[in-house]
């Protein structure tokens, strides 16, 4: 087992209320937030962003939208994770770009299936149209292809908020793991006003807030007891 790993486990809590006299060094979100980039995510789409409140004014903004969370009115960090299904375009086209560039002449059988994925699969996963139109063809779709064998089942915008919620919520973990390791505490926040959080970033109507997360040296106060889990046996189902 590797203990290196086993101690970060163990040193991330959730922690609720930080030590106002220590600082979080700007260098630590930074590496933390570049950690979370490289996360595993849907197709590499990379439908999010992360919106790093350092400054005074803005973490002060943060608390009354936080709801006065105590993670929120003693945080030195703070961290804004957000859903961006509305730019699949955009980050398609960004890898169809970055397949196209790496190509010499013809491109071979694997690099035409990939050029394939971004340029119809995305588009027809991701499409949307105010009647429905396009959930009703790939639901569709799934239901006469998984009839013969296992298929990708396809759906509306449900899925699709699903999916990049995920994702999102993957490089959320890693930006915690990152901050554990180097020697800080996080409290993950969902109790937070989303309406006037995205009026507050400007956000447009297609983005969608996952999680806020606080940042600094967490105290004792800041642990609400031991940490609980359901037995390993009770959620561990081996086949």
């Amino acid at each position: 087992m590797n203990e290196a790993f086993q101690h970060v486990i163990d040193f991330r809590r959730s922690n609720r209320k930080f030590d106002p006299n220590v600082l979080v060094p700007d260098e630590v979100i930074r590496v933390s937030l570049e950690r979370a980039i490289l996360s595993p995510n849907s197709s590499n789409m990379q439908l999010w962003e992360f919106y790093w409140m350092h400054s005074k004014e803005a973490l002060q903004t943060m608390v009354p939208l936080c709801l006065h969370q105590q993670a929120a009115q003693t945080a030195q960090q703070m961290v804004v994770f957000v859903t961006r299904k509305d730019k699949w375009r955009e980050r398609a086209k960004w890898n169809l770009d970055r397949v196209k560039e790496s190509i010499q002449g013809e491109p071979n059988p694997v690099q035409k299936n990939i050029l394939n994925y971004y340029g119809k699969l995305m588009p027809l996963i991701y499409s949307s149209d105010p009647i429905g139109i396009m959930a009703t063809l790939r639901r569709a779709i799934s239901f006469f292809m998984g009839l013969r064998k296992p298929f990708y089942r396809a759906g509306g915008k449900a899925s699709q908020r699903v999916t990049v919620h995920k994702s999102c919520a993957l490089a959320a973990q890693t930006f915690m793991l990152s901050i554990a390791a180097e020697g800080f505490h996080c409290c993950p926040m969902e109790g937070f006003d989303e309406k006037r959080l995205k009026k507050a970033l400007q956000l447009p109507c297609g983005a969608e807030i996952n999680m806020v997360i606080a940042v600094g040296l967490g105290t004792e106060a800041g642990i609400w007891g031991k940490r609980n889990r359901v037995p390993y046996d009770e959620v561990v189902i081996q086949k």
